[in-house]
């Protein structure tokens, strides 16, 4: 994905990412995939509904993603995929404050997953897994179900590993 857009577009942008955002990893159980597991990355800006033209701006620039209105008041745009979400925050990277953690937590499980390893393997999921239990601490998320040990069991249970 080719971006356009000028430096100082992207400082803005970085700094609305650092306030009203967030950048999230997450183990979804998959029926449909053969580990069980899928690793979703998205980045979301929250704004609200009144403000909504804002969110159709960047979804304007990135060319990814969608903007939807919430009951509660609020609008969203989200991003989810990991090659559109790192592309999105390899260009806000350098003007990111607050999330610079979230940023390199984001690459270690891209090098996990990256193409130029072979196909995903049960070890590689389970690695990555844990390195998404990490942004449990940089989210200070408290409602998190599946977490590496749920990953790990499962992959267990269905003799993908070793007990």
């Amino acid at each position: 994905m080719s971006i356009s857009f000028t430096n100082e577009q992207r400082a803005y942008i970085a700094g609305f990412l650092d306030g009203d955002g967030c950048i999230m990893f997450q183990n979804i159980f998959r029926k449909d995939y053969r580990f069980g597991y899928q690793i979703r990355a998205s980045v979301v800006f929250y704004q609200k509904k009144e403000y909504r033209a804002h969110l159709d701006w960047l979804h304007s620039i990135f060319k990814v993603g969608y903007v939807r209105e919430r009951n509660d008041g609020m609008a969203e745009y989200t991003i989810v995929g990991l090659g559109p979400v790192m592309s999105v925050l390899s260009q806000l990277e350098p003007y990111l404050r607050l999330k610079k953690r979230h940023v390199q937590l984001a690459k270690n499980i891209i090098d996990v997953l990256s193409p130029k390893y072979s196909r995903i393997t049960p070890h590689k999921l389970l690695k990555a897994s844990r390195l998404v239990d990490d942004f449990k601490w940089v989210n200070y998320s408290k409602k998190r179900t599946n977490t590496s040990i749920v990953v790990e069991q499962f992959l267990k249970r269905k003799k993908f590993l070793s007990p």
